[in-house]
């Protein structure tokens, strides 16, 4: 079959998009990937083909400078989720419509799969008539009545609980609303009704495929379209493998964002703590920082990348901002993690990983002394690594299953199924 792959240069966000384009061509499938400038080189990489958007923004070079969101310029949560409201998820949706649509009229494809946040190209889709995938590769970011809102916050546990959400999903449906005006214009101009609320467009594709474990991600969303298929743990490009420190010392992995988030002062205060404790340190900087702007150390090696699944599975623990792609490859390997979100999704993702007793959370803000007494705790308390071994094992018991390739191969057939489209009513 043949595929429409519609991403964006998310840094790490983008890596399980591209390791569906590799597990496709891996089937023989024909995958052709829309993305940015900067992503040309990786999605060669897996074998499908590559096009730049021809009208959509994007990357043009991995300079902050050329960063399409600037997130980290933002002062607050608010503003951040504004910002990319306005500059990726629906102030281009036109654009991104537009291009999704022009590539169906061009040449004939089975499916198209689609970024989650590119809410555009699932129009263009639903525009020609086309089955369609929303690629979720995080917890899921939709309002939902029966989960709580975004910033960390504990599931219900009572009626008062669940009235909680309900009045959290009528609050952060306004705060996306700005954005629907933007979105319900693209879908007029390609013949489509409006929606109501800005992620309604999620419930038109005929599939939404959490690439997350479903019991790290709880409780589920209300959406009957929505399907748990196991992360897909695909890794930045890297050549050779990291020099680990000598010596038995315990191991611990430190990987904080690929793309620029301004965390090269966590990164610094990160090697102290790890230098002044008796652990080896490995830690990645990612395409963002360059290494020598960390100090490394007799005992801690600064690389700018390496292959995390690889690195991650021989680690005692690992040190990460939360990102999901981070947090779920050490959480699949049973290794527990201590988490420092700097922003996004990642305080959502730290607070399941507390939670569920595989990781510890502490400020972005925190001090050398204090993230080495926190490495420190963990290392004597056992239960982090137990509970990630525990939930480790229901995570790859996802990923082997097969679901995420049966959805993915059945999904021409999906606009068939009596689910597809069908919660609309649910936000009413």
């Amino acid at each position: 079959m043949k595929y429409l792959l519609a991403i964006w240069d998310g840094g790490g966000a983008t890596l399980p998009n591209l390791g569906i384009a590799r597990l496709l061509v891996g089937r023989g499938h024909e995958v052709v990937v829309y993305g940015d400038l900067t992503l040309a080189a990786d999605v060669v990489g897996t074998g499908a083909i590559y096009r730049t958007w021809p009208t959509a923004p994007q990357r043009v070079s991995t300079a902050p400078e050329d960063d399409v969101l600037k997130d980290w310029e933002c002062r607050t949560p608010i503003g951040a989720v504004l910002r990319l409201r306005d500059r990726l998820i629906a102030g281009p949706s036109a654009r991104f419509a537009a291009d999704v649509a022009a590539a169906l009229d061009d040449e004939p494809f089975d499916a198209v799969l689609a970024d989650g946040i590119l809410l555009g190209a699932l129009v263009g889709a639903e525009a020609r008539g086309i089955p369609a995938a929303a690629l979720v590769g995080s917890v899921y970011i939709a309002p939902s009545r029966v989960r709580p809102p975004a910033g960390g916050i504990q599931p219900a546990k009572g009626p008062w609980g669940r009235a909680r959400d309900r009045v959290g999903f009528g609050l952060v449906n306004l705060l996306w609303r700005g954005g629907l005006r933007n979105l319900n214009n693209a879908r007029t101009e390609h013949g489509l009704g409006p929606i109501d609320h800005l992620w309604n467009q999620w419930d038109r594709a005929d599939r939404v495929l959490m690439l997350t474990g479903s019991a790290f991600d709880d409780p589920p969303p209300d959406a009957p379209n929505v399907r748990y298929v196991g992360p897909v743990l695909e890794d930045i490009p890297a050549t050779g493998r990291p020099k680990l420190p000598p010596g038995k010392d315990p191991l611990v992995v430190v990987g904080l964002s690929s793309s620029y988030m301004d965390q090269s002062d966590l990164l610094i205060r990160i090697a102290q703590a790890l230098s002044s404790i008796p652990v080896r340190g490995v830690i990645t900087t990612g395409p963002a920082v360059d290494p020598v702007d960390v100090p490394a150390a007799a005992n801690v090696v600064v690389v700018r990348t390496a292959a995390h699944t690889e690195l991650i599975s021989q680690a005692d623990l690992v040190v990460t901002h939360a990102g999901h792609g981070t947090l779920i490859k050490a959480i699949a390997a049973g290794v527990p993690t201590l988490c420092l979100p700097l922003g996004r999704d990642q305080h959502d993702n730290a607070a399941r990983a507390a939670r569920h007793g595989v990781g510890l959370v502490l400020s972005a803000r925190s001090d050398a002394d204090t993230i080495a007494d926190a490495i420190g705790h963990m290392f004597h308390e056992p239960s982090f690594r137990a509970a990630a071994a525990a939930l480790g094992e229901q995570i790859w018991a996802e990923i082997v299953s097969g679901a995420l390739m049966e959805e993915l191969e059945d999904l021409p057939q999906a606009r068939n199924s009596p689910e597809a489209g069908g919660r609309e009513s649910a936000w009413r």
